[in-house]
């Protein structure tokens, strides 16, 4: 489970990167973050008990923290 949550280090920086690319450097700064939680929680050793729920824990963050975006902040637009 440890090397499942190296890949999603590796993802997220590879969407860190690209996001860094197109200039939006708020989503790169959030991506980074992730990736360094991700490889750090990866090396820790834990149980596979304790690695999933870290991981819905996260899910759980990322969902509400979403759904308020879209709620609340967001402006639906078409184009610029």
């Amino acid at each position: 489970m440890d090397r499942m949550f190296r890949v999603l280090g590796f993802w997220t920086g590879i969407f860190a990167v690209l996001f860094m690319v197109g200039d939006m450097h708020s989503a790169a700064i959030l991506f980074f973050a992730q990736t360094g939680i991700f490889v750090a929680v990866s090396y820790l050793k834990l149980t596979e008990r304790v690695y999933v729920y870290i991981f819905g824990a996260y899910l759980t963050v990322f969902f509400v923290g979403f759904t308020y975006y879209t709620t609340f902040i967001m402006q639906p637009s078409f184009g610029h």
